[in-house]
């Protein structure tokens, strides 16, 4: 007998009935406590209700290392957040090279690229699932959303390898880079259009589906030039430096000015994470998660959370940002520019017990990578983390000038993912990433920041 069956037999409780919604209504009249809440809230925010006050004074903003000496950059209406973090590290060492306080690469070349390569990788996954019903489980997601402006460390660099990078002034932001919904929708009925193309085929030659892919690629071309430029092939690039002196570089191609400008070695760069659902110093993947058909696999491996923080502080004091990602939304303060476990009190306000762990939380739904940031200093104290400070994406209208700080207890709660070079690895755990990885299913959180990021 299903458990449906079963339910229907059973003389419990199994709907709504009117004497209970009546109880109900008597319980909550009679508490003093819930009819306050119910008072306050229906007035004000209830994070304003919720917040803990004490974790927002305790907050000083100080850090005992701290390496932005520059502003922050703003995504807008997009979701980028990955490729700002990226480029927002690689822009540190450019600006020292050039010997510049301000410095910024073009967020819309990498954004144009990501479009278009990804577009190619989506429809080849649409070619080689042909054979599957469209309301298959990987098809359907496949189809559900092809073209998200999410993304993650190693589809910046698949990017960066093979495209290059160029100055913001030769390819500056548009309409739609910074308000990527309706451009996303036009690619994206596109590139649906071309899916019915491709499943409909009256021959599954793979040649001949690939030059449906081919005329589809051709439009989508098209339209990512009327939104947002055509990306240049080669540049002039001169400056005035902090001290005044013109430099002059002449022309120069996006892949030699990433050569010449990027200082860290992103190549050897892989991604650490906090996944307390499978075992510790194992590798993992998720099912058809890239931009770049041919190019570097989204690996992971999987480390514990002291580690993780170890490593984080170890290269903010050797002088290196580090590119991570989270759950931004969970316990945040966008005004204060504050992250920390504690800093809403729901439980207390609804005298509700929230208690899912964070395995649980990732395995019902409740928590995912959705934000990508940049660590730039962090608060010691006697050898322990106390503070990080995160350069966001977000401009410099919310926290201290679009610079956030993040309590440890937050990191412990809602940090998923760093960027960090092999060479600050620990060699056992190097030995586990050059094992093949266990592939994780498409829908998976662990590949949330390349589908759900964060759109402002």
């Amino acid at each position: 007998m299903s458990p449906q069956e079963q339910s229907q037999k059973d003389d419990g409780f199994v709907s709504i009935e009117e004497q209970y919604v009546v109880d109900s209504i008597e319980s909550f009249r009679k508490d003093p406590i819930a009819r306050m809440a119910q008072n306050a809230v229906t007035q004000t925010t209830v994070d304003d209700i919720a917040m803990n006050r004490e974790v927002v004074t305790d907050i000083d903003f100080s850090f005992s290392t701290q390496l932005d000496k520059w502003t922050a950059t703003n995504q807008k209406r997009s979701g980028r957040c990955w490729m700002f973090a990226a480029l927002n590290l690689l822009r540190v060492g450019a600006m020292q090279k050039m010997n510049r306080k301000e410095f910024e690469f073009s967020q819309n070349f990498t954004l144009f690229w990501d479009k278009f390569e990804r577009a190619n990788y989506v429809l080849e996954e649409i070619i080689h699932t042909a054979d599957l019903g469209v309301d298959d489980r990987l098809v359907a997601f496949l189809l559900s959303q092809p073209l998200s402006d999410g993304g993650q460390w190693n589809m910046a660099v698949n990017i960066i390898q093979k495209h290059g990078l160029v100055t913001k002034s030769v390819m500056p932001e548009t309409e739609s880079s910074s308000n990527t919904r309706r451009m996303n929708g036009i690619l994206t009925e596109r590139l649906r259009q071309c899916a019915r193309d491709i499943r409909n085929a009256t021959s599954q030659d793979i040649i001949a589906l690939r030059q449906i892919k081919k005329t589809a690629l051709t439009d989508i071309w098209r339209i990512l030039c009327i939104h947002l430029g055509t990306p240049p092939r080669e540049f002039l690039w001169q400056y005035h430096d902090k001290d005044g002196e013109f430099c002059r570089e002449g022309k120069m191609t996006p892949q030699a000015f990433a050569q010449k400008y990027i200082t860290l070695p992103i190549e050897e760069y892989i991604c650490l994470v906090h996944d307390p659902r499978n075992p510790i110093g194992k590798t993992y993947t998720v099912q058809s998660l890239g931009n770049v058909v041919g190019g570097e696999k989204v690996v992971y491996l999987n480390i514990d959370i002291a580690y993780m923080k170890s490593l984080t502080a170890k290269m903010l004091e050797d002088g290196i940002p580090v590119w991570f990602g989270c759950d931004v939304g969970k316990q945040m303060r966008r005004d204060f520019g504050l992250w920390d476990a504690q800093l809403f009190d729901y439980q207390n306000l609804y005298q509700v017990d929230l208690n899912l762990s964070k395995a649980e939380r990732l395995l019902y739904h409740q928590t995912q990578m959705t934000h990508a940031m940049l660590f730039t200093g962090v608060d010691m104290v006697e050898g322990r983390p106390r503070r990080w400070r995160v350069e966001n994406s977000w401009g410099c209208d919310n926290g201290r000038k679009g610079f956030y700080a993040m309590n440890d207890s937050w990191f412990d709660a809602y940090m998923f993912e760093i960027a960090a070079p092999k060479s600050m690895i620990k060699k056992e755990l190097l030995a586990a990433f050059e094992e093949e990885p266990t592939q994780l299913p498409a829908w998976d959180p662990m590949g949330s920041l390349a589908t759900e990021t964060l759109l402002l």
